[in-house]
Formats: C-alpha cells, sequence, structure tokens
C-alpha cells in the first residue's frame, strides 16, 4: 500500500494557473491579490487537498503558534468563564494554535509579544492595570466585550447586546405581574457591568417600574447574593422580582426568598443575567440569560485568528447572539425559550 502524495504550493499554483508566491498570498490572505484569484485559489487547493505546513509557516513569519488568553480574576471560579476557554481552545486548534493562559496579573507586555501570535482579553475591567499592557504588548488583540479604558484600542471585539438582554429579562418579569423589580448588579468597570447598571436605569425610567438596584461583587457567590437579597427585601419588602447578575449567585436569591418565606416563581419572581448548570438544576429552576459561552469562546478566538491569517481586518466588530430560557422561577406553567439577537 503506497502513501498518498502530500500536495504541494506548487501543484496548486499549476492546477490554478497562477505563480507558487500568487498561491501563498492568497491562502495567507497578504499580497496584492484580486478577489476572484484568491477564490480560485483557495477553491484549488480545497479540491486537491492541500494542507499547509504549520511549523514551517511560523518558522517563515516568525510565529509561536500560540495565542494567549486573559480572564477576569475571578474566573477560575465560573462557570462561564471555563467553558468560555475550552471554547476558545477549540476553535483555536483549528488554525493550529494552541492557548496559553496568563497570570491576571498580565505579565510584561515586552516578554508576551515573544511569547504568542495575539491575545484574547476577555470582560477587560477599564480600571484593569493589566490590560492597557497587554493591548500595547505588540501582537493582535481581540476583546469579548468592549473595553471601556483609555488605553490604545484592541484590533477586534465581539459583543454581545447586554442592554437588549437585560431588558428581555425585565419585560419578561413585568409581564409576568412584577411591578417592583430589583437587579443585584455587578460591580465593577467591565462593558457588561456598566451595561446593565444603565440598562436598569433606563428601564425603570421608561416603564415607570423603578429598578431597586443593589451592587455586589462582580462574581458574588450564592452566599454573598442571599446576604444582598436578605438586605434588600428587609428593606424593600414590596419588591416582587429578583434579576441576579452573577454566574450562578441566583441560587442565593432562592435561599434567601426560603427564609422569609416568599415563595419563587409566585410572590417573588427569580432570574438570572447568566445562565448555568446550577441554575437549571435548582428548585424552581431559574429564568436565565443563556449567553452560549462555548460559542462566544469560539467567536473570539475565530475572529483573533482571522486576523492573524489576514481573512479579517483590523477594528472588526462581530455581534454574538444570546437567548431568553424562561423556567418556573418566573414561569409557574414550564419552560420556554425565546431567542435573543445582538443588534447595533
Amino acid at each position: 500500500m503506497t502513501s498518498r502524495r502530500t500536495v504541494t504550493l506548487l501543484d496548486v499554483a499549476r492546477a490554478a494557473g497562477v505563480s507558487k508566491s500568487t498561491v501563498s498570498d492568497a491562502l495567507q490572505g497578504s499580497g496584492r491579490v484580486a478577489e476572484d484569484t484568491r477564490r480560485r485559489v483557495r477553491d484549488t487547493a480545497d479540491r486537491l487537498g492541500y494542507r499547509p505546513n504549520s511549523a514551517a509557516q511560523r518558522l517563515r513569519r516568525a510565529s509561536t503558534g500560540a495565542i494567549g488568553l486573559h480572564l477576569p480574576r475571578t474566573a477560575t471560579r465560573l462557570d462561564y468563564y471555563m467553558t468560555l476557554a475550552f471554547g476558545a481552545v477549540t476553535r483555536a486548534q483549528e488554525d493550529g494554535l494552541d492557548v496559553v493562559l496568563l497570570a491576571p496579573d498580565g505579565g510584561a507586555a515586552g516578554r508576551l509579544a515573544s511569547r504568542v501570535d495575539g491575545l484574547l482579553v476577555i470582560d477587560p475591567e477599564a480600571t484593569d492595570s493589566a490590560v492597557p499592557g497587554l493591548l500595547d504588548a505588540g501582537v493582535p488583540v481581540v476583546t469579548g466585550e468592549r473595553y471601556l479604558g483609555r488605553a490604545a484600542a484592541p484590533a477586534g471585539a465581539v459583543v454581545c447586546d447586554n442592554a437588549a438582554s437585560l431588558t428581555a429579562l425585565l419585560d419578561h418579569v413585568r409581564e409576568c405581574g412584577a411591578r417592583r423589580p430589583a437587579l443585584l448588579a455587578p460591580a465593577g468597570t467591565s462593558a457588561w457591568a456598566t451595561a446593565l447598571r444603565a440598562t436598569a436605569d433606563a428601564w425603570g425610567r421608561t416603564y415607570g417600574h423603578e429598578v431597586a438596584v443593589r451592587t455586589v461583587p462582580f462574581a458574588a457567590t450564592p452566599d454573598e447574593a442571599a446576604q444582598a437579597t436578605m438586605d434588600l427585601l428587609a428593606a424593600e419588602p414590596a419588591v416582587d422580582a429578583v434579576v441576579c447578575a452573577p454566574d450562578g449567585a441566583a441560587a442565593g436569591v432562592l435561599r434567601a426568598a426560603s427564609r422569609l418565606g416568599r415563595t419563587a416563581g409566585q410572590d417573588l419572581l427569580v432570574a438570572s443575567c447568566v445562565d448555568s448548570a446550577a441554575l437549571r438544576a435548582c428548585t424552581p429552576p431559574v429564568t436565565a440569560i443563556d449567553l452560549r459561552p462555548d460559542a462566544y469562546g469560539r467567536a473570539c478566538a475565530a475572529l483573533l485568528c482571522d486576523i492573524l491569517a489576514g481573512r479579517a481586518g483590523p477594528e472588526t466588530v462581530r455581534h454574538h447572539d444570546w437567548s431568553l430560557r424562561v423556567r418556573v422561577a418566573t414561569s409557574p406553567g414550564g419552560p420556554r425559550r425565546h431567542s435573543g439577537q445582538s443588534e447595533f
């Protein structure tokens, strides 16, 4: 049995009727190649089964074959970020890239440029001292959500319409009869946290149903959410719906409701801005926004891979969809699903 011969750049060039250098430029997204020629070369390469030698490519362009991933400091105990990270790893591997998880302080920017080809910075805080160094590390940076700080702009971003998702939750509890909703809002200066706090205020003014806002840690635990809910309901017993922002913390809202003799899904509606397995397993299951973290991680890595390969230009912004998962904690009649889409 003979092994199949490896298809080379020269084979693709001969089949496509162009030079070897044109094939190289077309496949890497570089050089001045007409779009119809670029498409013809790529179609020919696919038809012949051409596979680039990733090791040789990295040597030619001094590439490390890896990208860095910077997560919020509290990420290691949140399911959302771990799922997102695995999604990013899976997508990066499709382009032959490894993913290096960076230390929370970001490390020295000068050394980063020699260790990775690009960076993913997820939910960057405007006040995070590490982020400006990451943005100035000399490699392309893609952020998950916009960066609101004053440092250099990233090469690209993948964003959700977080205002729309919270509006959908507040509209839902209002439709279910709530007239005094509250939000356990995340602290911090990330685009997500900032959007949720602003949206709660705007929604209250629009609908004439003031949202009682209490600030909790960005990664509040169920215990912290329970204490915040106890304090909230003691101060404002008329509150009839609690929307909890942090991942998984809404389980604490249920615990507080039970201690105070409130019934979730009836005289106190409970919802979360982030879905998780823990919320689906609660009694009762909690209505939540499904941010699809695996797909989100994949989308962030895909954009960085496209920028590195020349398939996307700088300042590219892509939008990521979410879904509202309606469950018993706001709707005793049973679970439903509503799709949401980021639109700007």
